[in-house]
């Protein structure tokens, strides 16, 4: 057990999807999971392991941020062996060509701070998904059939954001969605040689102003979860 994991040895797989919502993490394990189990409940933050075709999978919540996400990161990482990390969330659409229930496929992660942007100082480090990850996330969306789109992202490290001409910029140079996780989650997996990615599913949009009812967004979700287990093995 660490501080904020109470998972026993042996409870996370090496493979582990990070929802940012607890009540997702445990939607996502009973809705795909063979035998799903409890593992972690500390603090709230749900965790459960079962398998998907007969291979080991663990679904843990992350919480809301790149702090957040980077303590249960950093202690799936170090402490339980994780080695295939795939963040399964939600963003919002910054391109026109980008429609909400799309599916975004994060080749890199753009940031103005992480909690690791101590370490490098004046380094202007660029976090990036890992290519296997990325190559079969993108052959599983494009057999499934669903609108998909692989390119940069935008990880904001807050929420209510009051910088109009930074949206415009980024939509400018072709950024695709906003989220708030998988650049911290890409820096840890480069730092630790781990595998990352992360997979969204557009959920409202920044230009259009357009969002899915909170009751739609579970369902709208379980292609991004499919595609997630398919990229994994």
């Amino acid at each position: 057990m660490t501080v904020h994991i109470g998972a026993e040895p042996g409870d996370i797989a090496e493979t582990v999807l990070l929802p940012g919502d607890p009540y997702r993490a445990r939607w996502a394990a009973q809705t795909f999971l063979d035998a799903p189990r409890l593992v972690n409940e500390v603090r709230g933050m749900l965790a459960y392991t079962g398998t998907w075709k007969g291979n080991p999978v663990t679904i843990h919540g992350t919480g809301m941020g790149m702090p957040s996400l980077s303590i249960y990161v950093n202690e799936l990482i170090r402490d339980y062996g994780a080695k295939t990390l795939i963040r399964i969330g939600s963003c919002g659409g910054m391109q026109d060509s980008v429609k909400v229930r799309d599916i975004v496929i994060a080749m890199t992660a753009s940031t103005l701070s992480t909690p690791s942007r101590g370490i490098f100082r004046e380094l202007n480090f660029a976090p990036c998904a890992d290519w296997t990850l990325l190559r079969a996330a993108a052959r599983a969306a494009e057999a499934s059939g669903v609108a998909t789109h692989v390119g940069g992202i935008y990880s904001s490290d807050v929420f209510y954001d009051e910088r109009p001409d930074l949206t415009e910029q980024m939509t400018r140079h072709g950024i695709l969605g906003v989220e708030m996780e998988a650049a911290e989650l890409y820096t840890l997996a480069a730092r630790h040689n781990r595998r990352a990615l992360a997979i969204l599913t557009v959920s409202d949009h920044l230009l259009s102003g357009e969002a899915l009812p909170s009751e739609d967004r579970e369902r709208s979700f379980g292609e991004m979860v499919r595609i997630a287990l398919e990229a994994a093995f």
